[in-house]
């Protein structure tokens, strides 16, 4: 049995926080200690100055495999205690991930189904390696997405493809959920690290309080009018314009020379 359920390690240096589910013996799933700790190291991220980015990620060979079912076997009085024991720290932490500047950027290898998809699908970007698996899952058991799935699945691949992943159980390949707009880069087994790491550091290196902007337009854009998106956006625009990372952005590209972000 794995002592700890998740492992949270910063790097002050490049500051990229990095989650790692660590069940690895049952291929990551989720249960009530995992959930718990998984909130407590989002909390402290949170408090954590010089925050550039967050890497979600699975110990072994898979991302995550969705919670843990075999564990909903008692009564009904004890499977809804469970689900509520799962869900309400693992939605928080989701929420307060979101309300971070830092980029998310979720390292699939293996499985992602389920819970596991619906986390991989709350990152700005996913680096998978070639023999990623995508599922849904939930049909499976007669449950429903969890995690924002039946919020983020849509908004990535669109409404027709996420019902039909929900209603026909369809897996996606590595290569098929690229195609379908899920994943950022798809690599090899042998390149992977590095893939992931070359876009980590751009990410990482870049206006972090501006990239925090952008992720919070996009999230409001579907239920805006224009009008209401455009004040927004200009609002957005003014705060970024007070940032350091503004000014010398301005100050590189009238230099011609690469800007150095801060973060700030």
């Amino acid at each position: 049995m794995t002592a700890n359920p998740l492992i949270s390690l910063f790097d002050e240096k490049t500051g990229v926080a990095t989650l790692t589910f660590n069940r690895p013996e049952v291929r990551n799933a989720i249960n009530i200690a995992m959930a718990e700790a998984f909130l407590e190291a989002v909390i402290e991220l949170k408090k954590q100055q010089g925050l550039r980015c967050i890497v979600l990620t699975g110990a072994g060979k898979a991302f995550m495999a969705g919670g843990d079912v075999a564990s909903m076997t008692g009564t009904p009085e004890q499977t809804q205690d469970l689900i509520n024991g799962l869900l309400v720290p693992l939605h928080e932490a989701i929420l307060l991930l979101r309300s971070m500047d830092a980029p998310i950027i979720a390292a699939v290898k293996g499985a992602a189904a389920g819970a596991g998809l619906s986390l991989a699908l709350i990152a700005d970007l996913i680096v998978a390696e070639e023999n990623a698996k995508f599922l849904i899952a939930y049909n499976g058991i007669g449950a429903v997405p969890d995690c924002g799935g039946s919020w983020s699945l849509p908004h990535k691949i669109g409404a027709a493809r996420a019902s039909a992943m929900m209603l026909l159980g369809r897996q996606l390949t590595a290569t098929e959920a690229k195609d379908w707009g899920m994943l950022t880069e798809v690599a090899s087994s042998g390149s992977f690290d590095e893939t992931l790491a070359a876009i980590v550091k751009r990410v990482a290196t870049g206006p972090t309080r501006a990239f925090g902007a952008f992720r919070r337009l996009v999230d409001q854009a579907g239920g805006r009018p224009l009008a209401a998106q455009l004040e927004a956006e200009r609002l957005a625009f003014l705060k970024a314009a007070e940032t350091r990372d503004f000014k010398e952005g301005v100050s590189a590209f009238i230099s011609k020379r690469p800007a150095e972000f801060s973060g700030m």
